[in-house]
């Protein structure tokens, strides 16, 4: 493969950032969880997308306008230094009260709006295109397999092992290990201290372009266009593109927002459960990274995003319905299948579709119709309804249908695709 080596560079950089990121945002909704504050933690959820309004069409021109390694670097020294002064003023303090928080993870949510489209693009710039469906599944594999590490050191962190017992994947372990549960603002600490070693890693790649760009003369909003006018004049690829989002909203909302709220008051159980069904998420999702594209060798792209679509729906149907503590690893580890299986066929089919030179500027695009979709969910579900005892079961109920509906899109417009 060309330009083997600034790949390889670019996995190790992610890899080593999306441990300590993983932790945090584990972390930070059951930190609110804690202080029984979900309604606060939903605000600061929906004032972060809402803010993705705006930020997500802008970053989608910075990554068609810039050199991609430069946003990168840039990227993961800001987020370093910011996450280090807020981490600073915890220790100073003793403390870091819960608007701290929720700017760490606003701030670590505008970066993944930026940084997972930029890893994209770049890819696309720097492979031959006969690449791109194995690229997104290694991609898949190596966010996947960091995710499974930072839910194992969550478990450990959040909990402590005090007594020398830690919860991997849902399992007591007996250990010499004796942890104290950490303070947020030294996991903040450890998550700073991994964007500066990024920072040095990403200035090391070297590369030569397969994919050759030209400047565009405008400001933002005529840049911004152009994806607009692209994507009009290419009504499959919209219609798949929003249509195909559908599981990742779900999984998204859920992962960060439902999902700790379900093992407190539906499952009664702690932080350690939280954070083994992210690794059994992540397990499902490196499972699918490694099968898919050998599952549906023989089926178009659009047949398996369809196929597990309906899969995602009978999930959040089953753990509606459900109170088991296996039932739930299950219906995780299948939700981490449909989801990267979904993003594989997804990042696939758009990587073959849309010229790198507006990729940033479509994906951006679909990114607007997610995050609209996302206030809407969010506002919904932090009524109080939601909130009191188990009804949290409704929402997953909800998510049901709409991944339902979903399909049925995908399936009714399959000829445009």
């Amino acid at each position: 493969m060309k330009n083997l080596s600034a790949i390889l560079l670019l996995f190790l950089a992610n890899s080593i950032s999306a441990v300590a990121q993983g932790i945090s945002m584990i972390a930070i909704p059951w930190y609110f969880a804690e202080l029984a504050q979900m309604e606060l933690f939903a605000m600061v959820y929906i004032g972060v997308t809402v803010l993705s309004v705006v930020w997500g069409p802008y970053a989608g021109t910075l990554i068609d306008k810039y050199n991609r390694k430069t946003i990168f670097m840039a990227l993961n020294i800001v987020m370093g230094i910011l996450l280090m002064l807020i981490s600073g003023w915890g220790f100073y303090q003793g403390h870091l009260q819960w608007q701290w928080v929720g700017l760490v993870f606003a701030l670590t949510f505008l970066n993944y709006n930026i940084h997972f489209p930029a890893v994209y693009a770049f890819a696309q710039e720097i492979v031959d295109p006969s690449w791109y469906g194995k690229l997104s599944s290694y991609l898949e594999i190596q966010h996947q397999f960091t995710t499974v590490l930072a839910g194992a050191l969550a478990a450990m962190l959040l909990e402590g092992a005090a007594d020398g017992t830690i919860n991997l994947f849902g399992f007591k372990m007996e250990t010499s290990l004796e942890i104290a549960a950490w303070e947020i603002q030294e996991i903040f600490l450890l998550d700073a201290s991994t964007y500066f070693i990024g920072f040095f890693i990403i200035g090391l790649i070297k590369y030569e372009p397969v994919l050759k760009r030209y400047k565009e003369s405008g400001g933002i909003i005529q840049q911004f266009k152009v994806g607009i006018t692209y994507l009009k004049e290419h009504k499959g690829i919209s219609i798949f593109g929003v249509a195909s989002f559908s599981v990742f909203l779900c999984m998204i909302v859920s992962h960060f927002y439902l999902v700790p709220i379900y093992v407190k008051n539906h499952l009664g159980e702690q932080g350690d459960v939280y954070a083994a069904g992210d690794m059994y998420y992540a397990t499902g999702a490196i499972f699918s990274g490694i099968t898919i594209r050998h599952l549906f060798k023989n089926r178009s792209i659009y047949f398996s995003v369809t196929a597990m679509t309906l899969l995602a729906a009978s999930v959040f149907f089953v753990l509606g319905l459900s109170t088991s503590l296996i039932v739930f690893y299950a219906m995780i580890f299948l939700l981490g299948v449909t989801n990267a299986g979904v993003r594989i066929q997804r990042i696939t089919y758009l990587l073959n579709k849309v010229p790198n030179q507006v990729y940033g500027r479509a994906n951006s695009i679909f990114f607007i119709s997610h995050v609209l979709f996302r206030v809407f969910f969010l506002s919904l579900f932090s009524l109080p309804l939601f909130l009191t005892a188990d009804n949290i079961i409704y929402a997953f109920y909800i998510f049901a249908g709409f991944l339902l509906a979903a399909a049925l899109v995908l399936i009714f417009y399959r000829k445009t695709f």
